[in-house]
């Protein structure tokens, strides 16, 4: 969805736009051995890219995933054409194999700065010590012969959170530029009437689904409704019944959005930009969420929501019971919140955003190119 957005984003102020791209239903035809060769260098993406600029003569290439078919092979490419690459950071992949740092239910930071070794033996991407395997060859062999901390020019962390840990595993801190998700917000936000709060997201773990579970015997009137499908669908639709309401278009959860009190995103991950904050912010809706990583930096506690203890049921049953009992002061969370999408949101500033950043890239690579 962010890569959708911003291509529509980029073609509305003029932009010409060519999008590579290669899906994970190739892995079905081929073999385990050439699937990790792939990940590692893949000489397909290597001479597709290389193709492609000589057709096509970017002035930047902007990144958004390489793992696991297309490889880092992509920023060899781009240097051997002197393109400029920026890269999109969505997660911690190339910290932590699981992408999110977390293991056992609890953060885990123990590969920072360090070889991912550990996720070998203990299974950490899914559950699979073959596949920790290559995602710890991969990052082992790019980060030996230089090609995140040379051959991409400029890194795009979601918020600062995000950039201070990529620097504290060993990226240079000078590559960096902050800049966040944006929506479309579809409507003006409606102050009057709102009630009851909502979920949105995936129904798994990570996502502190189970501490929102947890948390509805502790409140004293808390009606939420949940959004979203995952593995976790039939213990929430237990717990919910009929305010379960499985997934539903993007469309639809903005107008629920409309209609709330507080969106509730109870992660014990470490998440780095969930764009349902974005969108219910624009909607005026205040968050309640986990005080853990970004989550602490997008929502201001108190001003455009509520922070509770990560993992927490009783915290979140408080805040819960707060929000449902000051109607006033969540109403001006919203309007808070609102003032913060169109300060920071929008698709007009998000352009202005990603145009100094592609301006700063290309300049810096024509000066490395006087330079070499």
């Amino acid at each position: 969805m962010v890569v959708d957005a911003e291509i529509a984003l980029l073609r509305q102020f003029g932009h010409e736009v060519e999008v590579y791209a290669q899906h994970n239903d190739a892995l079905k035809e081929m073999s385990r051995s050439a699937a990790a060769v792939s990940a590692i260098w893949s000489q397909r993406s290597a001479a597709e890219i290389d193709s492609l600029c000589d057709r096509f003569a970017p002035d930047v290439i902007h990144v958004h995933n390489t793992f696991p078919l297309i490889s880092p092979s992509l920023y060899w490419a781009a240097a051997k054409r002197r393109v400029p690459v920026v890269q999109t950071l969505h997660n911690f992949r190339l910290l932590c194999p699981q992408a999110i740092f977390l293991r056992d239910g609890k953060i885990c930071e123990d590969c920072i700065g360090k070889l991912p070794w550990r996720s070998v033996a203990r299974k950490c991407y899914r559950d699979s010590a073959a596949q920790s395997a290559v995602i710890t060859a991969m990052l082992a062999t790019h980060r030996m012969i230089g090609t995140y901390r040379e051959r991409v020019t400029r890194y795009i962390a979601l918020n600062r959170f995000a950039r201070d840990k990529y620097i504290e595993g060993g990226l240079p801190a000078e590559r960096f530029r902050i800049k966040p998700n944006f929506v479309q917000a579809a409507v003006s936000p409606v102050w009057g009437g709102r009630s009851g709060g909502l979920y949105v997201g995936r129904l798994s773990p990570e996502k502190g689904i189970g501490v929102l579970t947890a948390a509805m015997p502790l409140t004293r009137e808390a009606q939420i409704e949940v959004v979203g499908g995952g593995p976790m669908e039939a213990a929430v639709k237990d717990a919910f019944g009929e305010r379960y309401l499985g997934v539903r278009p993007l469309t639809e959860i903005m107008e629920r959005m409309g209609k709330a009190r507080f969106m509730v995103l109870p992660s014990i991950c470490y998440e780095n930009s969930p764009r349902t904050i974005v969108e219910a912010f624009a909607c005026g809706l205040p968050v309640i969420a986990s005080r853990l990583g970004a989550l602490a930096d997008m929502v201001h506690d108190g001003v455009t929501g509520l922070l509770f203890n990560p993992a927490d049921p009783a915290d979140l049953a408080a805040k819960i019971d707060w929000a449902n009992e000051h109607p006033e002061q969540m109403a001006r969370m919203g309007h808070a919140a609102r003032a913060e999408y169109d300060a920071q949101y929008t698709p007009d500033r998000n352009y202005e955003m990603l145009m100094d950043i592609y301006e700063d890239a290309i300049s810096t690579g024509h000066r490395e190119r006087r330079a070499a």
